[in-house]
């Protein structure tokens, strides 16, 4: 592929990726707004301090050391919108969200207290995946919390993904800079919680990092034992995943892959790279032993791109909290067709 087209490609890309946001972009304070609540998630980051005034960008874009802390969300309703919600074809949320505020605090006490108050429930580490700032992030974040049901046990890594619209490839590359401190978060957890008590999830590019990182928490710690797997939309080579799947596979207690063929990111991504995207709909899963791919081509695309349905569908969330916190399996979860090996389609609400 010659230079020219191939940047055209990661342009495009980028543009696509960028129309996902505007949705989930904060709008000015009108006087139709009411007073909200606060929310927010835990985090880890390995983003820089900007010395910024402004909450939403505490941290920037720049490489860090790794820094923890609470970042809390404030929610302006705009009942105006509920109607119009429920006609359109796609999502409009009926609450703006913006960062209030973020309090960072030690490492090593982030993490006791995370342990604190999770009580018996088993922990999520997620992480984001390309153009995410770490405003954007932390509103996603929330929304995943929230939709899976995982309040109080939900803990965001954030590493320093631009924000900006035409650096995919340096999002790559400070995404591979991040995976062995992804590793070592995943390991601190498992430390605490104990084996099989750590489920992880990745969204995007931040999927590819997550498999990166288990892989490289297997290298260090073949003994390790980890909990339920989450790959939202992976923006991941299917064929380098199919290879490393025997080396991550015995060290996890499943895996779960979510694909769309709607995904018009992954497609552009796949172009770009010249092979497919493991979060694509219509790849040969039977390949994936061990793995139980759902493929959400059925239900009504939610989002412009339909890469966004992790905060964007109510079904996808509520499928992940089967998952996740009552541990059932894909033969088990309502509304779940089998269509072939490995291989289940989410159906719509009736």
């Amino acid at each position: 592929m010659q230079y020219g087209s191939r940047l055209a490609k990661v342009t495009c890309l980028a543009a696509v990726l960028a129309a996902a946001t505007v949705l989930a972009r904060p709008m000015p304070a009108t006087a139709q707004d009411q007073a909200g609540v606060t929310r927010g998630v835990p985090y880890l980051t390995t983003r820089n301090r900007t010395g910024d005034t402004d909450p939403g960008r505490f941290y920037g874009e720049e490489r860090g050391t790794l820094e923890a802390g609470h970042c809390d969300i404030a929610e302006r309703r705009f009942e105006f919108l509920s109607s119009a919600a429920e006609a359109a074809p796609f999502y409009i949320p009926e609450e703006i969200l913006r960062v209030e505020s973020v309090r960072p605090v030690p490492v090593a006490d982030l993490m006791a207290d995370f342990k604190a108050r999770s009580g018996d429930g088993a922990p999520l580490l997620y992480t984001h995946g390309f153009y995410i700032d770490f405003e954007k992030g932390c509103r996603r974040a929330t929304i995943l919390q929230e939709n899976a049901r995982l309040e109080g046990r939900f803990l965001w890594f954030s590493w320093p993904s631009d924000g900006g619209l035409f650096n995919y490839t340096h999002d790559e590359a400070d995404l591979y800079w991040s995976v062995l401190d992804l590793a070592d978060a995943i390991l601190d957890l498992e430390g605490r919680f104990g084996p099989e008590r750590v489920n992880l999830a990745g969204h995007s590019l931040g999927a590819r990092g997550m498999v990166l990182g288990i892989h490289d928490v297997g290298a260090q710690r073949p003994d390790v034992r980890l909990g339920d797997v989450v790959l939202l939309a992976p923006d991941m080579d299917f064929d380098v995943f199919s290879r490393l799947l025997p080396r991550i596979r015995p060290i996890v207690r499943s895996i779960t892959v979510y694909v769309a063929r709607a995904d018009r990111p992954l497609a552009l991504s796949e172009q770009v790279h010249g092979y497919p995207r493991l979060g694509q709909a219509g790849n040969d899963v039977s390949r994936l032993e061990g793995v139980e791919v759902i493929d959400l081509s059925d239900l009504p695309v939610r989002s412009p791109t339909g890469h966004l349905y992790h905060v964007y569908d109510a079904l996808v969330g509520a499928d992940m909290d089967l998952l996740l916190n009552q541990g059932l399996s894909a033969s088990e979860r309502p509304n779940l067709r089998q269509a072939g090996l490995n291989l289940w389609r989410l159906q719509p609400q009736e």
